[in-house]
């Protein structure tokens, strides 16, 4: 590793891609960092493609096989935005090889798997993250704050949802570049390991860990077309889910998620509401956070909006004056930032692999629940 370079290869140039493209491109316009990350080499199956990311986003070299990416000594980041299937046999040659491994959520098809992936990526010692994004919206992290200081008391309910709308046609079909997510053999679930995912990774983030889930599934088109193969396959994701939660400290829970909820394209809001005080937050409206303070003089009580844009709000001092709001594509420029604090501190930034299999696990128990119809005890890590 070079003493002021970070090299960074990246596998994977679709959505994901270029968020974390431009999350490294920008971020050392914005934030004080002890190294730059360089856009060293990108890696993808389709040369034509390929180049044209390339050329757009400003990487140096390309690799067609992410096995040679690895291989290459002017390599210290191993950025994976490749579908879940893939997630942890390139994160664990990458640990192997002593390389930094960034890796997008969720971190793998099941837990067993996930823990093969913590097992190797602490055993190299390498820094790792994974990219649940949701923690770097400014509201969100305030909530943390207010949270962590006790604000409002006893928590007694979670509740989240996160819907969207674009599978419903059952024309649509499943697999291939731009479907895997409708194909289990490359997604492992359907909303559950996408979507529900950032709701389960942000709910143990601000409520701590879940003990037990009761939850059901739905697939509402039971056969699709393969996109690759011309085959009408069935389809074995979930459409949606919906299920209850207990968590350690005693509050219940609700999550629902959907791709069966016609007019939503990212619906995702959570609510907690604890003894003394409630927030809410609303994807759509990302960077207000609602406040609720029972302990406001009566005839003052009532929800407030903060705007969170001021100075002394989580990160908003890197960027405008108070007032200018900032948007999705910043929560990963946040996440980079935070990922080389942490190379250059020692200490890790969150969510680690380690952490990000607790979700693996909350998911896991989830999918069993709807299976069998019964509570389930989730895992820890």
């Amino acid at each position: 590793m070079s003493k002021k370079n970070l090299n960074v290869g990246i596998v994977g140039y679709g959505f994901m891609g270029r968020t974390h493209a431009n999350a490294f491109r920008k971020v050392v316009n914005f934030f004080d960092l002890p190294y730059t990350p360089v856009l060293k080499a990108a890696c993808g199956r389709d040369e034509e493609k390929l180049k044209a990311y390339c050329d757009r986003w400003g990487w140096e070299s390309s690799e067609t096989d992410w096995r040679k990416l690895i291989e290459r000594k002017d390599i210290d980041i191993i950025d994976i935005c490749t579908p879940n299937d893939s997630h942890a046999e390139i994160a664990i040659a990458a640990a192997r090889a002593g390389k930094m491994v960034m890796c997008e959520k969720p971190l793998s098809m099941d837990g067993p798997q996930g823990e093969e992936m913590v097992r190797e990526i602490e055993k190299a010692g390498v820094a790792n993250m994974v990219w649940y994004n949701y923690r770097r919206v400014p509201a969100v992290t305030f909530a943390k704050q207010l949270i962590d200081e006790g604000r409002l008391g006893r928590i007694f309910h979670y509740r989240a949802k996160f819907l969207q709308d674009w599978t419903i046609s059952a024309e649509l079909p499943q697999g291939g570049a731009g479907l895997w997510r409708l194909d289990a053999a490359a997604a492992g679930s359907g909303v559950t390991g996408d979507l529900l995912a950032h709701c389960i990774d942000t709910a143990l983030w601000l409520n701590g860990n879940m003990d037990s889930v009761s939850a059901m599934t739905e697939t509402f088109i039971k056969q699709r077309t393969h996109s690759l193969t011309g085959q009408v396959q069935e389809v074995k994701i979930d459409d949606a889910c919906a299920f209850l939660a207990r968590f350690g400290n005693g509050s219940l829970a609700t999550f629902e998620s959907t791709r069966y909820a016609r007019g939503h394209k990212a619906l995702y809001t959570l609510e907690i509401n604890g003894e003394n005080a409630s927030i809410a937050w609303d994807l759509h409206d990302l960077h207000r956070l609602q406040y609720f303070d029972h302990r406001d003089r009566g005839n003052l009580r009532g929800w407030r909006s903060i705007h969170v844009t001021d100075g002394d709000h989580p990160y908003m001092s890197k960027w405008w004056v108070p007032g200018l709001q900032i948007g999705y594509e910043h929560t990963f420029v946040h996440q980079v930032a935070d990922f080389i604090e942490g190379v250059g501190s020692g200490q890790f930034a969150s969510p680690t692999f380690r952490d990000a299999l607790e979700t693996q696990y909350v998911c896991d128990a989830v999918l069993d629940s709807a299976k069998t119809g019964q509570w389930r005890d989730v895992k820890h890590a």
